[in-house]
């Protein structure tokens, strides 16, 4: 039934980790930032559909400061999706940062929806 809520496990199992062809990035990799995005933003399971988050090297094979780009997708029930865009130094950095943006921005999101 669609109008059920769903449990953590079954929202989480629809989360989407990407990377392109510059960034190297294992299965081990993609798991490590499932559990940290499901362990970051577990309170939001009522809300969310589903989450993507997509790496990218914005300057390929250069190790330049910033290069590393983490933007994270929120589905939200019945509104559109909320992106964030983060740059850092490293994969991590950038995906903390991102994390931190997505979790004020849900809050703002489903803060309106309740009416506060």
């Amino acid at each position: 039934d669609s109008s059920t809520s769903r449990g953590l496990g079954d929202v989480y199992k629809r989360q989407l980790i990407n990377s392109d062809n510059e960034v190297k990035m294992d299965q081990a990799g993609k798991d490590y930032f499932r559990a940290e995005l499901q362990d970051s933003l577990k309170r939001f399971e009522d809300y969310v559909t589903r989450f993507e988050v997509y790496f990218s090297d914005e300057t390929s094979n250069k190790d330049t400061p910033g290069d590393q780009k983490c933007v994270i997708e929120a589905r939200i029930k019945g509104r559109n999706a909320e992106i964030v865009t983060s740059h850092a130094s490293a994969q991590k950095a950038a995906f903390d940062a991102s994390i931190d943006k997505i979790r004020t921005v849900l809050d703002r999101v489903i803060d309106q929806q309740r009416g506060h």
